[in-house]
C-alpha cells in the first residue's frame, strides 16, 4: 500500500501569529505585507494604464468603430518589460452587452497610441434597443429536450447586440440549465434576433472535456495548508488564495462558491493514495496540489497573478455529482468542480492536465474570451489542452510524466494527442473549410498539431519514453522550438491579440505578432511560427 499523501503544514519552525481565526505563520505574514504593496504597484500601473487606453479611444475613435451610445469596460491589461501596454475592452451599447464588440488597445509605455485590435470591424449602432420579439417565444423548451435534461434549472434572458457576425443587431440571449441522468450540468446557450425570432446560434453553457481514469495521479506530494483556531487544518492555501470543498455530490449546476464543506483535518495528513479511496481527502490532495501547481505555472511563466490576473484564488470543489465522470469551470462561481468518475472503472477527474486545461478555461474567459463555438471554439479548447498540458510539464512529476499526450493519466492511455489528433478517430489534424463545423474538442486538433509541430517538429521522435510521429499536411519538415518558446507565443497571442471571434487563420496572425513581439521577425522561432501553421494547411 502507498504511504499516506503528505501535507505541508502552515505551521513550520519559525513559529505562528494568531489572527482571528486563523492561526498564520510569521513569515507568511511577512509575505503578505511585500505582497499587499505589489499588488498596490500593480494596481496603480493597471488603473494608469486603463485611463490612458479610454483616452485613446476618445482620441482615435475611428479605429475602434466607437461612437454614441456606447460605453466601456475594461476588462484585462498586460504590460510589457519595456512598459509597453495592452489594454483589453468590452463595450456596451444603450446599456446592452455587445458580443463581438470587444477589442484591444495597445499603448507606449508612454500612453502613446500604438494601434488596435478589434473583434469585428463593423459598427454596432442598432437603432431601437426595443426587442419585437420575446425572449419566451423562442425554441427553449425544444433546446431542453434535445440536450437530454431531465430537470430544469431555470433559464434565464438577456438582451444584447450580437455583433460577432453579419450586420449588428439586437438579440436574447438565454441561458437554458439543467441536470442531466446522472446529476452532471447541462446547459445551452442559445441567440436569437430580437426582431424576427430567428435562431442565430447555440452554443454550449460549459466549458469542459470528457475523462476517465485508472491511477493516482500525483503520488506523496507536499501541500499548503492553514491551521485554524483549533487546531485543526484546512485545505485553505495560504499564498494562492483557493479552497478546496467537498461537495457531497451535488451537481454542478447547483453550486456556489459559498457551498460545500470545507476539508478539514487533524494531523494535517490527507488521503490514503488508493483509487477509489473511501476516504474523501484522496481526491482533495490532487485537486489542491494541482490547483496550486496551475497558480504557480501562471505566475511564474507569465507573470499572470491567478486566473483573472487579480490574485484572486478559485473554490475548488470535489466529489461532484453522481458518478459523473467529468470537470468543468465555471466562471459563474469562479470555481472548479470535478467528479468521481463511472463508480466502477473511472477514478476522481483530478490529475494534472486536466486541472490545467478546466482552468485555463477561466484564463480564456478572462482574456480573449474565445466564442465557444466554430473555430473561435475549437481555439479555446485549443488552449486549454496546450496551456494545460504545459501545466503538466511544468509540474515535472515523477509519477504524472510530462507528454505530449492530454489526459493520459484519468483517460488511458489518452484522450486527445499532439502529434498526430486524428488518432482519436475524430479530431482535425489540418484545417480546412470544413473545420469550424466539428464540435470544438475535435477542431481544436489543427491547434493542437500546430502547437506540437511548433514545439517539437515533424516526424518520429521520442520524448520522455513516448514515441511519436507527427507528419504535416503540406509534405513540409518543421523544426521545432521547444514547448515552452510555442507556448509562450500562444498565450502572449491570446492575452495581447486574439479576440471573441479570433478563427484559425486570424490565430496565425496573431501568433506572428506574438512571435515577433518575443523573438524578432527575422528570428528562427518566427520563421517556425510560420511553418508550422503552414504544415496545418493554416496559411
Amino acid at each position: 500500500m502507498p504511504r499516506p499523501l503528505l501535507a505541508l503544514s502552515a505551521m513550520v519552525a519559525a513559529g505562528v501569529v494568531t489572527t482571528g481565526a486563523l492561526v498564520m505563520p510569521a513569515h507568511a505574514q511577512t509575505g503578505a505585507a511585500r505582497h499587499a504593496t505589489t499588488a498596490r504597484d500593480a494596481a496603480a500601473a493597471r488603473a494608469k494604464a486603463i485611463a490612458r487606453a479610454k483616452a485613446n479611444v476618445t482620441r482615435h475613435a475611428g479605429a475602434f468603430g466607437f461612437g454614441a451610445g456606447q460605453a466601456l469596460k475594461a476588462k484585462d491589461v498586460v504590460i510589457d518589460a519595456d512598459g509597453t501596454q495592452h489594454v483589453r475592452f468590452e463595450r456596451t451599447y444603450r446599456g446592452l452587452p455587445v458580443v463581438g464588440g470587444d477589442f484591444v488597445v495597445h499603448q507606449k509605455a508612454d500612453g502613446s497610441f500604438k494601434g488596435s485590435t478589434r473583434a469585428r470591424a463593423r459598427e454596432v449602432a442598432v437603432g431601437s434597443v426595443t426587442p419585437a420579439v420575446g425572449a419566451r417565444s423562442t425554441a427553449a423548451g425544444a433546446l431542453k429536450r434535445a440536450h437530454g435534461l431531465v430537470r430544469d434549472a431555470g433559464s434565464t434572458p438577456e438582451l444584447i447586440v450580437w455583433a460577432a457576425d453579419g450586420a449588428p443587431r439586437l438579440a436574447w440571449r438565454t441561458t437554458v440549465q439543467g441536470v442531466g441522468d446522472k446529476g452532471q450540468p447541462h446547459g445551452e446557450v442559445y441567440v436569437t434576433d430580437a426582431t424576427t425570432g430567428a435562431a442565430i446560434e447555440n452554443y454550449d453553457a460549459e466549458r469542459e472535456a470528457t475523462g476517465t481514469g485508472h491511477s493516482e495521479y500525483t503520488g506523496d506530494v507536499a501541500i499548503d495548508t492553514t491551521q485554524q483556531a483549533d487546531g485543526t487544518f484546512a485545505l485553505i492555501d495560504p499564498v494562492r488564495g483557493h479552497t478546496t470543498k467537498d461537495a457531497h455530490n451535488l451537481s454542478a449546476s447547483s453550486l456556489k462558491s459559498s457551498s460545500g464543506t470545507l476539508f478539514t483535518d487533524a494531523d494535517d495528513v490527507w488521503g490514503d493514495g488508493r483509487k477509489f479511496s473511501a476516504d474523501r481527502a484522496t481526491a482533495a490532495v490532487d485537486a489542491h496540489a494541482n490547483t496550486a501547481k496551475t497558480f504557480d505555472y501562471y505566475r511564474t511563466t507569465f507573470g499572470r497573478n491567478g486566473i483573472k490576473n487579480d490574485g484572486r484564488g478559485a473554490t475548488v470543489f470535489v466529489h461532484v455529482g453522481t458518478q459523473w465522470d467529468n470537470a468543468q469551470w465555471s466562471d459563474s462561481c469562479f470555481c472548479m468542480m470535478t467528479g468521481d468518475g463511472d463508480g466502477t472503472t473511472d477514478p476522481e477527474q483530478v490529475d494534472l492536465d486536466t486541472m490545467g486545461h478546466e482552468m485555463t478555461h477561466g484564463v480564456t474567459s478572462a482574456t480573449a474570451n474565445l466564442r465557444y463555438s466554430g473555430e473561435s471554439g475549437g481555439l479555446n479548447e485549443a488552449t486549454s489542452d496546450i496551456l494545460g498540458t504545459m501545466v503538466e510539464w511544468y509540474a515535472a512529476n515523477p509519477v504524472d510524466t510530462p507528454d505530449y499526450l492530454f489526459s493520459d493519466q484519468s483517460t488511458p492511455p489518452w484522450l486527445r494527442r499532439f502529434d498526430k489528433p486524428s488518432l482519436d478517430g475524430r479530431s482535425a489534424d489540418c484545417w480546412s473549410k470544413s473545420v469550424g463545423r466539428l464540435d470544438v474538442h475535435y477542431s481544436s486538433g489543427v491547434g493542437n498539431h500546430w502547437f506540437y509541430l511548433a514545439s517539437e517538429g515533424s516526424g518520429a521522435r521520442t520524448v520522455n519514453g513516448v514515441a511519436y510521429n507527427s507528419p504535416t499536411c503540406n509534405g513540409s519538415t518543421v523544426t521545432g522550438i521547444g514547448n515552452r518558446k510555442a507556448s509562450a507565443v500562444w498565450y502572449r497571442a491570446l492575452t495581447v491579440y486574439m479576440t471573441s471571434t479570433t478563427d484559425y487563420k486570424g490565430a496565425r496572425t496573431a501568433t506572428l505578432n506574438a512571435a515577433k513581439d518575443l523573438y524578432g521577425a527575422g528570428s528562427p522561432e518566427y520563421a517556425t511560427v510560420a511553418a508550422a501553421w503552414s504544415a496545418v494547411n493554416v496559411s
